[in-house]
């Protein structure tokens, strides 16, 4: 049966970078014979200013349909004043939870050929294979009450962090399902010296392991002191299981550890592994429309979708292969490049078609 794949740009260099997927994607469909269907259609900034909603109604039937999709990126500062319901950055959270896409795998890794473009010494960064499995439905992000009550003096504004035990346990579980793959090593981050969620969420994770998992290694880090040891010593992590918000934050802080935002992909998954794959970085309006973007972030979600949803592990790693080649031949993007000799956006994708045909 056909795999069905929803193709959602967005804004900004969303666009760009998804165009380079895009014909990655048509290439491996018509040289492996993959019964890939496409649709694509506009979200974020760009689907308001022609339909007055960032996510319409028919993006989120699609998306209930698909086996996986492929997200650019939303926003820009030209939309921030728009009321929280009509702010582009809604295309994203909405997607998440109505599919109950619960589960971010966000990957950051370093080729060893970009050492010197990250920010640390060559020896605290060669080497460099994480793996952030943060919850992404739960938490401040969505709990509630929230609001902004300025019918007092003085105004305030609130948000609830709430996690119950089933959230905790499922993204806990895909933690230690993933580090059994790797170095069977789990840090879990919270802030347990001071927020009983996060004592509450401690507890559950330590329970889980004991029970299940108790041949794997588990360690426990504040979020505060993990986002200094991911910069001091990053390598002593390999799988780092964290809440939405010190998720969102740790990732963030790793992702800048390989040199660019733009290296690295990610996945979020509901429980049957279908799910909704794209960049770490955002929009970028700043260089949107320069063809100066790094779209291998975005090609290297491509693989992710491949692998996680649409059954396809070897097609995925001929396509992590050659970005791995693209590298070692010297090709660079602008972001991890001289300032000189680069490719651009548009030109990234055709010499990672030639090292597939190569291979």
């Amino acid at each position: 049966m056909s795999k069905k794949i929803l193709i959602l740009p967005g804004d900004g260099i969303g666009q760009e970078v998804t165009s380079s997927a895009l014909q990655i994607l048509e290439f491996i469909v018509d040289k492996f014979n993959l019964d890939f269907s496409t649709k694509i259609l506009d979200v974020g900034g760009t689907a308001y200013e022609k339909f007055g909603s960032p996510i319409p109604e028919d993006v989120l039937v699609s998306a209930k349909e698909a086996d996986a999709i492929l997200f650019g990126a939303v926003g820009a500062p030209k939309w921030d004043s728009l009321e929280w319901d009509k702010r582009p950055e809604q295309a994203l959270l909405t997607l998440r939870k109505e599919l109950d896409l619960f589960a971010n795998l966000r990957p950051a890794f370093l080729f060893n050929e970009l050492a010197d473009a990250s920010s640390l010494k060559k020896g605290v960064i060669e080497d460099l294979d994480i793996l952030i499995v943060r919850e992404l439905t739960g938490g401040l992000y969505f709990g509630e009450p929230r609001g902004i009550d300025k019918s007092v003096t003085p105004a305030f504004g609130f948000n609830t962090m709430r996690y119950d035990a089933d959230e905790i346990n499922r993204i806990a579980k895909i933690a230690f399902e993933a580090s059994q793959k790797r170095k069977n090593k789990v840090c879990s981050v919270d802030k347990a010296n001071v927020l009983e969620v996060s004592r509450f969420w401690r507890e559950t994770v330590t329970d889980l392991h004991n029970k299940n998992f108790s041949s794997q290694e588990l360690s426990h880090m504040l979020a505060d002191n993990a986002a200094m040891q991911l910069v001091i010593d990053p390598n002593q992590f390999d799988v780092i299981l964290a809440s939405n918000l010190f998720g969102d934050i740790l990732s963030d802080i790793a992702a800048t550890l390989t040199g660019s935002i733009g290296m690295l992909p990610s996945a979020s998954l509901d429980s049957s592994f279908k799910g909704m794959y794209e960049p770490c970085h955002g929009s970028a309006p700043d260089i949107a429309q320069q063809d100066i973007a790094n779209p291998l972030a975005m090609i290297g979600s491509l693989s992710m979708a491949l692998k996680y949803s649409l059954g396809e592990e070897m097609v995925a790693s001929k396509i992590d292969l050659a970005i791995k080649n693209l590298i070692k031949q010297g090709f660079r993007t602008k972001d991890i490049s001289n300032g000189e000799n680069y490719l651009k956006t548009s030109e990234v994708a055709q010499k990672i078609i030639e090292n597939i045909e190569n291979e």
